[in-house]
């Protein structure tokens, strides 16, 4: 399923792949709908699943929080790629929205994994989008996809959250686990907050900026799911990640010198924890997380470094 120039992905294969059924949750958030766009650049039918009454062909309708799904509009789905998840940063995590970014990944999984699992002729492949936050608060210390879980609320709520994927394994259908980083994307996500703020020159480093971010260009985290998609012996974790992690101390100097801008502002670490409450935890937490199996499976970045993925943004 490689695609066509410039519309997503470098990975390691340049042959064309025949045109594919995919389905996608999550379709209308920044990840999947640069999926979709991608995927429907290079010929392939895309079937969106939409959390209302499906309005055409394209559309079928479910339901997460009631692990509904309409079955028959997966039918002679190569691939299912499922990214849908309440947004991390998008409130003050209250233990009402803790909930809601728990459930809306486990039981959304597990309704994906079981409609997938009843097909007479299921998908070849389910991706299911976690996160980085699967191994916590790393330091300084870089870690692969052999290291353990990390402690906390996102590292049970990802353990769980792949857990829940179990019937489509038990199906035989191949699972991989995209466990992304920070999207750089000039709108959405969490790296889309930042751009208007470092134009403004209101930009500057968190907390005591020593905590390391791993990142990946919206280029490049669309290239590497497809890339597992048509990636046979990728199964299991696979980070999603740019090769170099960098600080947030070298994200703000990205910043401010890729948009000329300065960033000599300062929010500390009492500030972000009033602000954002037990997010800031996460926040202020240092992942310093390499993408082992995708480099070691031929995938190769159209943007490794941060400076190159925030010019790919901006």
């Amino acid at each position: 399923m490689s695609p066509s120039p410039g519309s997503s992905s470098p990975s390691a294969s340049s042959s064309p792949s025949p045109r594919r059924r995919v389905a996608v949750t999550g379709a209308g958030g920044l990840i999947g709908s640069a999926l979709v766009r991608s995927l429907r650049a290079d010929g392939h039918e895309v079937v969106r699943l939409v959390r209302r009454p499906a309005r055409g062909a394209d559309e079928v309708e479910w339901d997460p929080k009631r692990q509904r799904v309409d079955v028959a509009g997966l039918a002679g789905c190569d691939a299912v790629v499922h990214l849908a998840g309440a947004g991390v940063g998008d409130r003050r995590w209250s233990e009402a929205y803790k909930r809601e970014i728990r459930d809306s990944r486990v039981l959304g999984t597990a309704a994906i994994a079981e409609a997938v699992a009843s097909l007479d002729v299921p998908p070849r492949v389910l991706v299911c989008g976690t996160a980085l936050g699967y191994y916590g608060d790393t330091g300084t210390r870089a870690v692969d996809e052999s290291a353990p879980a990390g402690e906390g609320f996102l590292p049970s709520v990802c353990v769980e959250w792949e857990e829940a994927a179990a019937a489509a394994e038990e199906a035989g259908i191949r699972v991989a686990y995209a466990r992304t980083g920070l999207v750089v994307a000039a709108r959405g996500g969490a790296w889309g907050r930042l751009f208007p703020l470092f134009r403004a020159g209101l930009g500057g480093r968190l907390g005591d900026g020593r905590q390391y971010w791993s990142f990946i260009a919206l280029h490049d985290e669309v290239a590497a799911l497809r890339h597992l998609v048509d990636t046979p012996e990728l199964s299991g974790p696979v980070n999603l990640t740019a090769p170099e992690p960098v600080t947030n101390r070298e994200v703000t100097a990205a910043m401010s010198r890729v948009l000329r801008r300065p960033a000599v502002l300062h929010v500390p670490a009492p500030a972000l924890r009033l602000a954002l409450g037990d997010f800031a935890h996460d926040v202020l937490g240092s992942q310093r997380v390499l993408p082992r199996r995708l480099l070691d499976s031929g995938f190769r970045f159209a943007f490794p470094t941060v400076d190159s993925a925030i010019r790919a943004a901006a």
